[in-house]
């Protein structure tokens, strides 16, 4: 059996997004006719606008909807002065000055808000910002449907988030901005979300997202998260204890309740990867490959580790579906891979 705990790179598909999208098919009509077909579409789009609009804390900002975060955050960052740090999405560093420093838990320090874009979560070690007040705009993807937050009380001009890592489908995310910011259109055709993203829209995957962003709500509501973390807590405790050596990356910041990113200094964190992916596990490394060639994760460095701690970087990202039995089956895998390693690197 295998047990997923790759959770803040994708999400599998909520049984109520699946029931969303199939009725989603049932609806003919192009939102932007106006016949009845036409109507029912407009109107179904319009309330999961409103639906996304209500799980982001986002009532009277604009919801634009896109193909992810990635191109939201085009929209708001391309052709524009604005500084970063290290520590974002590569889909924000493409377009911005990467100057914003960090310490060592990876916590940012920004001097010009208005300037400046500065995600809420990162994605490989859950550390969680506090944003500035009148912050240009920020990427607030990982911390969707997992930490409560309102983008009315952030005090931010914009926001982006995608559904797939809340249980709806891949290819459909959000762009949020204050109502009355201007954003010029990267995509132009007919004018459609509000002049700001031309094309068709997507009302297949428009419909799973509210569905997902309703339920990842009621989700942190019921407090499901608040036990993520407390079974989060105890895996790290656990790891460290048989592998003192093991540092956990951002330790001593505020992360979000179910990411671990665990540093073994000298052990290769793809071939943990692939250890735990034979053993049934699916967990993700903290350095990526490009043109066969293995780099450090840009992230790590910036928060003062060197190339061999970084490259030793493994992501365990949990969920709620997961059970302490299935934690605890992949806390033994990991053990007994560690004590191999061990054994062979003091041999």
């Amino acid at each position: 059996m295998r047990t997923y705990l790759d959770w803040n790179a994708t999400t599998p598909l909520r049984d109520e997004v699946k029931l969303a999208m199939h009725k989603a098919m049932e609806i003919s009509g192009n939102p932007s006719s106006v016949h009845a077909e036409g109507r029912a579409a407009k109107m179904a789009l319009e309330r999961a606008r409103e639906q996304v609009a209500a799980a982001l804390g986002a009532e009277g900002a604009d919801i634009i909807f896109t193909s992810g975060a990635t191109e939201a955050a085009a929209m708001v960052l391309a052709g524009r002065d604005v500084r970063c740090a290290p520590v974002e999405h590569s889909a924000v560093k493409a377009w911005c000055d990467v100057s914003l420093p960090v310490d060592r838990n990876g916590i940012a320090t920004v001097v010009d808000p208005v300037r400046s874009s500065l995600q809420l979560a990162n994605n490989e070690t859950g550390v969680m910002q506090d944003l500035p007040q009148g912050l240009g705009s920020s990427d607030l993807t990982q911390a969707f449907g997992k930490v409560p937050f309102a983008f009315n009380w952030l005090g931010i001009t914009a926001g982006f988030v995608s559904a797939h890592k809340l249980g709806g489908p891949k290819g459909i995310g959000a762009l949020i901005v204050r109502k009355g910011t201007d954003v010029p259109a990267l995509i132009r055709g007919g004018g459609q979300e509000q002049g700001r993203r031309g094309g068709t829209e997507n009302l297949i995957g428009i419909l799973a997202f509210a569905a997902a962003a309703q339920a990842a709500q009621r989700d942190l509501e019921a407090g499901l998260w608040a036990e993520v973390e407390a079974r989060r807590d105890a895996l790290e405790a656990r790891l460290c204890d048989v592998a003192p050596e093991a540092v956990v990356a951002g330790k001593g910041a505020r992360r979000l309740p179910n990411t671990t990113c665990l540093l073994t200094s000298g052990w290769k964190g793809e071939t943990q990867v692939m250890q735990m992916d034979l053993a049934g596990f699916a967990i993700s490394a903290g350095s990526a490959c490009s043109s066969g060639k293995v780099r450090a994760s840009g992230t790590l460095q910036a928060m003062g580790f060197d190339d061999k701690q970084a490259q030793s970087a493994i992501r365990i990202s949990i969920s709620p579906a997961l059970g302490d039995d299935q934690i605890n089956r992949f806390a033994d895998a990991w053990e007994t891979a560690y004590s191999r390693w061990r054994d062979r690197a003091l041999a």
